[in-house]
């Protein structure tokens, strides 16, 4: 029996994120945010989706999927990703991620090393633990150096915690404020705000309506919506018992239901010996 009651698809979920930000036709929807968080000399005009799947320059290095990757008219890349959950070593694996589009870059033969700007974008259903007590939900992190003075501006990560984001519908100023208000509210939505009523918004919901969904479409969304009420169960519930014990019940509990070592040790912190004993 179909889980889908609601009239709009969860951005929050993989098949959501994807089917608005991942798609060709619905490519200005992804600029239309990337422009929010950008810097204004780096606002883009077209963008062209490019493999999400990267390898490392010998098979001892592992791969790396992003959830989006995609090319700016100018050359810039961006990686765009989704996290669900907090993950052990999460900014290392933003650093390791954004090493893909640098290396990329390198020309054959003569080269001067030039390179285009890397932007990692990281939306976030978690806020990082050393932030809990700040307000600031949009995080832009740049190198600088022992003055603070930026030392290199062509590679940007930028984190959004969308858990902070408290805002209604009266309470929405900037076109800003409308996405993260999308990001948080559009699933329970039933018609589209007043607040909402722009042009880029108009087409989002039109690509949001499950009712427009093709069958195929209808079944991966179904198990994308799966996997994340899943995920959001066993965070909410390690969060409550917040014990070893409690942790390894968890994990037992999603290798039953069939979830991947990988998927259980992202979510747990376990490693493969420890998972495979449970």
């Amino acid at each position: 029996m179909s889980v889908l009651k609601d009239k709009y698809i969860n951005p929050l979920t993989d098949f959501g994120f994807k089917k608005l930000f991942g798609t060709e036709p619905n490519k200005i929807l992804l600029i239309d945010f990337l422009n929010q968080i950008l810097p204004e000399r780096h606002r883009i005009t077209d963008l062209s989706y490019s493999r999400n799947e990267h390898l490392g320059l010998n098979e001892l290095d592992r791969k790396a999927i992003f959830d989006l990757y995609c090319i700016g008219k100018s050359g810039e890349r961006f990686i765009v990703e989704m996290q669900k959950a907090k993950q052990n070593f999460f900014k290392d694996r933003s650093v390791y991620y954004a090493s893909f589009p640098i290396q990329e870059q390198a020309g054959k033969g003569e080269w001067d090393y030039r390179l285009e700007p890397v932007y990692s974008v990281g939306i976030l259903d978690f806020i990082f633990d050393d932030h809990k007590s700040d307000e600031e939900l949009l995080h832009t992190v740049e190198l600088k150096n022992q003055r603070c003075e930026v030392f290199y501006d062509k590679l940007k990560f930028i984190y959004i915690e969308l858990p902070k984001f408290k805002k209604q519908e009266d309470e929405l100023e900037t076109h800003f404020d409308k996405w993260l208000y999308v990001f948080r509210h559009l699933s329970n939505l039933q018609d589209r705000p007043k607040k909402l009523q722009d042009r880029v918004f108009q087409k989002l919901f039109d690509a949001a309506e499950i009712a427009k969904f093709s069958p195929e479409e209808r079944d991966a969304y179904e198990d994308s919506l799966k996997y994340y009420r899943d995920l959001k169960n066993v965070v909410d519930t390690s969060r409550e018992e917040g014990m070893i014990e409690g942790i390894e019940k968890i994990a037992k509990k999603m290798k039953e239901k069939g979830m991947s070592n990988s998927e259980i040790s992202e979510l747990t912190g376990l490693n493969d010996d420890e998972i495979n004993d449970l």
